[in-house]
């Protein structure tokens, strides 16, 4: 599902990782660890399509990112990869289930019951008409989970999504990524501070300046 090469990313001529090579398929639930400024989230980035790395290959889904445009990267994201970002990028316009609908909406589907059931799942029954504004910074984080894998895409990526949630909420969140992976087949590369988190995992990797090794 998921294949780095000797991927290197540099920021003002300074690197901040080089040699990261990772294989992840699909029913594979993996952990990254690293330092702060270590470069976790640009990776993600990166494999994304979100960010081009300086050197190195990402292949997701049999698709090297480097022979499509800013649109065919743009699609891929949309109909295989779901996203959660530590910064939530919640759309404040739209409710809590249409934010959650929004990448089945692009994909031209119509689930609310998929939506329901996933806004359940992360402990947010009854909110869906609420807006952004009205809810605090784990609620938030919870919509932005059950949004990442609404779609049933088969790569997930995500940043620090426990970091803002209590210990019986973080894993309630973090059933439903495992459900994603164990019961849908998907792949997930979760980065975390978190020894809780990463425990849940099924292989634990460390990212470091000169590329990912066995945590």
């Amino acid at each position: 599902m998921l294949s780095l090469h000797e991927l290197q990313k540099s920021f003002d001529d300074v690197p901040v990782f080089s040699s990261a090579s990772l294989d992840l398929r699909g029913g594979e639930f993996v952990a990254l660890l690293g330092e702060s400024g270590v470069g976790k989230s640009t990776l993600l980035n990166c494999i994304a399509g979100l960010e081009v790395a300086d050197r190195g290959r990402v292949v997701v889904g049999g698709t090297d990112l480097a022979t499509l445009s800013d649109d065919g990267r743009a699609r891929l994201r949309r109909a295989h990869l779901g996203f959660v970002f530590q910064a939530f990028h919640v759309l404040p316009h739209l409710s809590v289930a249409e934010n959650v609908s929004l990448p089945l909406r692009l994909l031209g589907r119509d689930e609310p019951e998929r939506v329901r059931s996933l806004l359940n799942a992360v402990g947010l029954e009854g909110l869906g008409a609420r807006l952004p504004a009205q809810l605090s910074g784990g609620q938030l984080q919870r919509v932005a989970i059950a949004r990442a894998v609404v779609h049933a895409p088969g790569l997930i990526l995500a940043d620090e999504p426990t970091g803002n949630l209590d210990p019986t909420t973080a894993e309630r969140v973090l059933q439903v990524l495992r459900d994603q992976v164990h019961g849908a087949g998907a792949a997930c590369l979760l980065v975390t501070h978190s020894a809780h988190a990463a425990a849940r995992a099924d292989r634990v990797l460390r990212l470091t300046a000169n590329g990912i090794v066995p945590a």
